[in-house]
């Protein structure tokens, strides 16, 4: 199964990224078994996103820049309103980045 390596950037995996290189650095850990933890991480989170996570979000707000590059979409909105059955909650600004689900069955 291939991942996409976007959740390493989330503050949980920014976390891990810095607690396994203190590890390499340490000589606590082998370079190739924190690469190995890290995919590990990439294949957890995609599919915990998939199969554990039910809730529905509607977003609105003004579109500030757009990408589409190597399949993956990029938005920056702006004055952003988050609307859930629970919750509604208004973000300045905030950056969407969107991956096709299909290209992880390739």
């Amino acid at each position: 199964m291939a991942t996409f390596e976007l959740y390493r950037r989330s503050t949980i995996g920014m976390c891990l990224t810095e607690t396994l290189d203190e590890m390499v650095s340490g000589g606590i850990l082998s370079p190739e078994l924190a690469i190995q933890v890290l995919v590990q991480f990439d294949k957890s989170m995609t599919e915990a996103l998939d199969t554990q996570v039910k809730s529905k979000v509607s977003i609105k707000g003004h579109l500030h820049t757009y990408r589409f590059c190597d399949n993956v979409w990029t938005f920056i909105l702006q004055d952003a309103v988050f609307k859930s059955d629970e919750c509604q909650e208004n973000v300045s600004r905030v950056k969407i980045v969107a991956c096709d689900s299909k290209l992880l069955s390739q």
